[in-house]
């Protein structure tokens, strides 16, 4: 099993970073979580109710997906979470080479599914 470049790890790291600023980080975080090749985006929140327990809530935002194919480079989908946590491929957007155009599409949502 081929595991995601780390070159596009990073990118996705960077984009993730990216989403909040620096003030705000005590209030909301977006982050990724790697999980074989599927790199899924969650919106991090502090707790509630801190008598509760000190652990930040995560909804899941969308997947990247990574499928390498032979010989070279390789293939990254992306998918949306419904309210039963099933993943499906987005919409009208096609598969690309890199995470970059993905990200994109998240980031913008042109189909309303990924931001709340």
């Amino acid at each position: 099993m081929s595991a995601v470049p780390e070159l596009q790890l990073r990118q996705i790291a960077r984009w993730c970073d990216r989403r909040v600023p620096n003030q705000l980080r005590d209030q909301v975080r977006v982050e990724y979580r790697l999980r074989g090749r599927s790199i899924t985006i969650v919106e991090c929140r502090p707790p509630f109710m801190p008598e509760l327990g000190p652990d930040w809530t995560e909804t899941r935002v969308a997947q990247l997906r990574y499928t390498p194919p032979p010989p070279d480079g390789g293939e990254w989908t992306l998918h949306w979470s419904d309210s039963h946590n099933r993943w499906h491929p987005a919409p009208d957007v096609p598969a690309a080479s890199g995470p970059g155009p993905l990200l994109t599409t998240i980031e913008t949502n042109p189909h309303g599914i990924f931001w709340t």
